[in-house]
């Protein structure tokens, strides 16, 4: 019997809280720019600070969520994130705003890195992560409809997110405390099959950026390239994130059955095609074909790489890692997406970004190929070893002979061993 898991709904939860500020980056970059006194550059640079400040909190926290305790860690993401970005949204000092969203930024980040530690050991992480997506992909679209119609300002994305983080603080009662020290078994502490994990770390920063930098403009090239209304763009987006709930909800039913390198290595091709559309949009039909496509494949490609990085290591630390590489890329997207487009236009931005994507598939899928049928080891309680010699039997006696060269069975000390049925079977420790 393994350990007491988090309930897989608290996971759902956090995932979705900590995703939903890059996931509404479009509506928080634009309203900046045209809420405050900044440039279209200078609200991207805002909403890549914001993401970095993400990035950061991941990469510090990969290694401390179980020591710390996942329930501190998340607690104070909430309180982060709802400090940081419900004072950005209540004051109009640009210093103030910046201040806000990095320290906003840092609670997203935290609750990412809970969630994803917690998720990684789940018994099948590809099912909690897509309903994290599904969770995130609804509120988002909900938000798209609504937050035009309230009214204009920098403040109702950043208040959005606020108070996500306030509903969600509940759930956190049923994550588990700080873990109890333990010996790990052999070899618990250092990262397993670095090479593959690193791989996997160094190409999402390109995999990221490539997105996001369309992502993060999308706004714009609605509002100024196809000469849309603010109401119509939020309504395509929603739309959009709409195709995404259907596209993750395939993934889910879909599984492993066609692995993880396909999915991977074709989809995000695929994805190379819909970005170089949707940047070359120069009307409504151009300009929604080009964004529900990719976001139908996005979040797909997504849960099974975040699958990929959680079969690499139980505990979490390479999905957390490989998420908050994702979310340098992420960072640095807006800020990206700004500077090709005001260099060399829309389209130009679009074919260059399709380009990098379909490079780094390349090593993305190898890392699939290599270790996407690794099956997800199930390691959350300390374990100790019990010779099965030791094991009481109860039709036939154990042999006697020493303890050397008989095989062992791992079993949770929490958990006392079951009687075996036979001599020569291990111990089980559930009957």
């Amino acid at each position: 019997m393994s350990a007491p898991r988090t309930p897989p709904w608290s996971l759902v939860a956090l995932f979705a809280t900590g995703y939903l500020a890059p996931y509404l980056l479009p509506t928080t970059v634009g309203r900046l720019d045209s809420g405050l006194p900044l440039s279209a550059t200078q609200a991207g640079a805002v909403g890549s600070a914001l993401l970095l400040s993400s990035a950061s909190a991941g990469f510090l926290l990969a290694s401390r969520v179980d020591r710390t305790g996942p329930r501190l860690l998340a607690r104070a993401g909430l309180a982060l994130a709802a400090l940081g970005y419900g004072g950005a949204a209540l004051t109009g000092a640009v210093p103030a705003v910046v201040a806000g969203a990095v320290v906003g930024g840092l609670g997203s980040g935290t609750v990412t890195a809970v969630a994803a530690s917690g998720i990684a050991g789940q018994r099948d992480p590809h099912r909690v992560t897509t309903l994290g997506l599904l969770g995130v992909s609804a509120l988002a679209g909900a938000l798209y409809l609504t937050i035009p119609h309230l009214g204009p300002g920098h403040g109702l994305p950043l208040a959005a997110l606020a108070l996500t983080a306030l509903a969600v603080w509940p759930l956190t009662g049923r994550l588990s405390g700080r873990g109890a020290p333990a010996r790990p078994a052999v070899g618990y502490d250092r990262l397993p099959h670095p090479r593959s994990g690193l791989l996997l770390a160094a190409s999402m920063p390109c995999w990221s950026l490539a997105q996001n930098a369309l992502w993060g403009v999308s706004g714009r090239i609605g509002l100024e390239q196809a000469h849309l209304t603010e109401v119509t763009v939020g309504a395509v987006f929603a739309v959009a994130l709409g195709a995404g709930l259907l596209g993750v909800v395939g993934a889910g039913a879909l599984g492993p059955r066609l692995g993880r390198a396909l999915p991977i290595g074709a989809g995000t091709a695929a994805i190379a095609g819909c970005v170089a559309l949707g940047a070359a949009a120069t009307d409504l039909p151009a300009f929604a074909a080009g964004e529900i496509a990719w976001n139908l494949l996005y979040p797909v490609v997504l849960s099974y790489v975040i699958a990929l990085a959680a079969s690499l290591d139980p505990r979490g630390r390479w999905t957390v890692l490989v998420g908050s590489a994702s979310s340098l890329g992420t960072a640095a997207g807006p800020l990206a997406g700004s500077a090709l487009a005001a260099g060399a236009g829309f389209p130009a931005m679009g074919r260059v970004l399709g380009a990098g994507l379909l490079l780094i598939a390349v090593p993305m899928t190898a890392v699939a190929l290599r270790t996407g049928g690794r099956p997800l080891p199930v390691a959350q309680a300390p374990v100790a070893e019990v010779p099965v010699g030791e094991a009481p039997v109860t039709e036939v006696p154990a042999p006697e002979a020493p303890f050397a060269g008989i095989p062992v069975v791992e079993v949770p000390l929490e958990t006392p061993a079951v009687p075996a049925r036979r001599a020569y079977e291990t111990a089980s420790p559930n009957s």
